[in-house]
């Protein structure tokens, strides 16, 4: 290892994935949910639940397996039920996303 400066800059090593926090997290369900509702997603309110958009058990389960899918975060199904609005998920999957040591991915792969 070479030694650096103080206070130089170490790149991430390549392939390295940047930590994924509640405003990635809420970013991306703003998305979703407004692709769910086919809506702009400026039009989705961070604080406003899940029900009051309409959304159903059927697009929660969707979603559930979108987040399987895009982070490799193994959820309850019932997470958006019991985070229901995207401030509230979004701390949720950030929480897990750090219990994990950060070995879920946003490319949806996992360390193993």
């Amino acid at each position: 290892m070479v030694p650096q400066p103080i206070g130089a800059h170490v790149p991430d090593p390549p392939g390295a994935q940047p930590a994924l926090g509640e405003r990635e997290f809420a970013r991306w369900l703003t998305a979703r949910l407004a692709e769910f509702l086919n809506r702009s997603a400026e039009d989705i309110d961070p604080r406003t639940p899940f029900a009051e958009y309409g959304l159903d058990s059927v697009a929660a389960l969707s979603l559930y397996g979108d987040i399987e899918d895009e982070f490799a975060l193994y959820l309850e199904p019932t997470v958006a039920w019991d985070h229901p609005t995207v401030e509230a998920l979004a701390r949720c999957l950030a929480d897990e996303y750090a219990r994990s040591g950060g070995n879920a991915r946003a490319d949806g792969s996992a360390e193993v």
